[in-house]
């Protein structure tokens, strides 16, 4: 995908420098017809394989649908180009271009930091982990939650918790509250591969 937006970046300061009003001419109806109809099949493409990615949490196929993303904003640049030519202002093709190639950029960063950030073990979001927390706080059993670590590791998610209990409890109802626990997290948290319990007397 960079390379999809620095090629456009290229041709679009190329057509800035390069640019030669004399001898251009300007296009047809029917390219502008094309270039709609290629906006709209591009971005529809681009919408139903961004929920499929969503849905299975792949990074692998959000990717992949960005390149449906570029396409269109390529035809947007066209349409711009041609709406533009076609009223008068033919240099709007290559300015139009040059923002294009930005957006596409901007979006491989944020796909490459995601990914990166999976791959060096980074913990959850703050806004998951206090979800977590919250929902363990209301187990029956729990006095405190002591300790809890998250990572991810590619698209599942593996959690550590330290929780406080009765030191009086038996081993059997000690037991049943940090299964408890660990239900809780892996049934309400579908991403979490594993979930690991230890009990701390209080």
């Amino acid at each position: 995908m960079p390379g999809v937006g620095l090629g456009i970046g290229a041709d679009g300061i190329a057509g800035i420098i390069n640019f030669d009003a004399e001898n251009y001419s300007a296009p047809s109806v029917l390219a502008l017809g094309a270039a709609v109809v290629s906006i709209a099949v591009k971005e529809w493409m681009y919408q139903y394989g961004r929920k499929a990615a969503l849905k299975l949490n792949s990074d692998a196929l959000m990717a992949d649908t960005w390149h449906h993303r570029s396409d269109a904003l390529s035809s947007i640049g066209s349409l711009i180009g041609i709406g533009g030519a076609m009223a008068g202002f033919p240099l709007l093709d290559p300015i139009a271009a040059f923002a294009i190639c930005l957006f596409i950029l901007k979006a491989a960063y944020g796909i490459f930091k995601e990914a990166s950030d999976k791959l060096v073990d980074r913990a959850c979001d703050e806004e998951t982990v206090g979800k977590m927390k919250s929902a363990v706080g209301k187990i029956p059993g729990v006095i405190n939650i002591d300790l809890i670590n998250t990572r991810l590791f590619g698209s599942r998610v593996y959690v550590d918790i330290e929780i406080s209990a009765d030191r009086n409890l038996s081993l059997d109802k000690a037991h049943a509250i940090a299964q408890a626990v660990h239900d809780k997290i892996e049934k309400d948290f579908p991403l979490v591969k594993h979930c690991m319990v230890h009990v701390n007397p209080k």
